[in-house]
């Protein structure tokens, strides 16, 4: 048995109290659904600002009634103080994953990435350090390696920061570092890496490319890589993120107060992921066959590659993934041909 299911194993025989900041965001919902369908007691919290009321009801009819029971709901903002005290209080865990993402997003308007990847950040950690909480298990990001060029990727060297968005994931870790050394609290930062699934809403400016290209090419429409397409990215689907989150909420003591990358240790250029796309979605969509990529400028703040070393996660939280990305996508894919017209 691998250390996920003894985890699982374990949550199936000890029922505890967990909170989940942007419940009804992608990654959000799918770390309900998993800690429901485990017999846990659940508290969601989102400002709809990004997250979407359709992703809890998909996470509803999944779970069925009687877990279902298990979760309440506040609709409200990590950027009230007030707001994250009353939905802590009485928590074992929290599995913070709200935030403002997108590297466009935060170079357009940084005050507001700021206001909720910090501000709101900070006002979580102080939620969770007076209401005592166990562990503190937080959505750190694969930007702020910077422009360090070095691949894989490891925890210890960073480079300088190219987006106002990673400057903000990066305080996040600076904070709960001090917090660690000044209040004893503990907590685990989760590096993710281009993280993709059923859920993750394919509209809007700041889409992220997999549901974006995924939609245009169902719906006959441009698909527009950045770039000469050789960006390469270690894309993660959905269910190992789920996994690094449980296993980091119940890891032992050595592994607390650290960060860990969470992703493959592959590398996926634009260019090979367009050709993989196309080639599993012709089978049911034929004209997908025809279809041709359109190529633009190169995007402010994107690092050019971008690859993961995870041992550290493995030997420290006995992470194991178990998606490969061509398994992820079919899965998505079969998702997204069932519910694109819903999103």
């Amino acid at each position: 048995m691998n250390k996920f299911q003894d985890v699982r194993q374990h949550l199936l025989q000890h029922q505890y109290q967990w909170v989940v900041t942007g419940a009804a965001g992608f990654i959000g919902s799918h770390l309900v659904e998993a800690l429901l369908g485990l017999g846990q007691r659940v508290t969601g919290l989102d400002n709809f600002a990004t997250g979407h009321r359709r992703n809890l009801d998909g996470v509803r009819e999944f779970v069925g009634p009687a877990a279902w029971n298990n979760f309440s709901f506040t609709e409200g903002d990590i950027c009230d103080p007030a707001t994250c005290a009353a939905v802590l209080q009485g928590a074992d865990f929290v599995l913070h994953q709200a935030a403002l993402g997108s590297v466009p997003r935060s170079v357009a308007d940084p005050a507001r990435s700021n206001a909720t990847n910090v501000t709101g950040f900070l006002n979580m950690l102080i939620a969770a350090r007076d209401a005592g909480v166990r562990r503190f298990v937080y959505a750190a990001s694969s930007s702020t390696y910077g422009d360090h060029p070095a691949l894989p990727k490891t925890e210890d060297v960073i480079g300088k920061p190219l987006s106002p968005y990673a400057v903000t994931k990066y305080v996040n870790e600076l904070y709960a570092g001090v917090f660690a050394s000044t209040y004893g609290t503990q907590s685990i930062g989760l590096r993710y890496f281009n993280v993709f699934g059923p859920r993750q809403d394919p509209h809007g400016a700041y889409a992220a490319v997999i549901p974006q290209w995924v939609a245009a090419l169902i719906g006959n429409r441009p698909v527009k890589i950045n770039g000469d397409g050789e960006t390469s990215r270690d894309f993660c689907y959905v269910d190992n993120v789920v996994q690094a989150n449980l296993l980091a909420a119940l890891a032992g003591d050595e592994a607390a107060n650290q960060v860990y990358n969470v992703a493959l240790n592959e590398r996926t250029s634009l260019n090979q992921l367009y050709a993989m796309l196309r080639e599993l979605l012709a089978p049911r969509f034929p004209h997908v066959a025809a279809h041709r990529p359109e190529h633009g400028e190169f995007r402010p703040g994107d690092v050019r590659h971008s690859q993961a070393d995870i041992s550290k996660a493995a030997a420290l939280l006995g992470y194991a993934p178990a998606w490969r990305i061509r398994d992820g996508l079919e899965r998505a894919l079969d998702w997204y041909a069932g519910h694109l017209e819903q999103v």
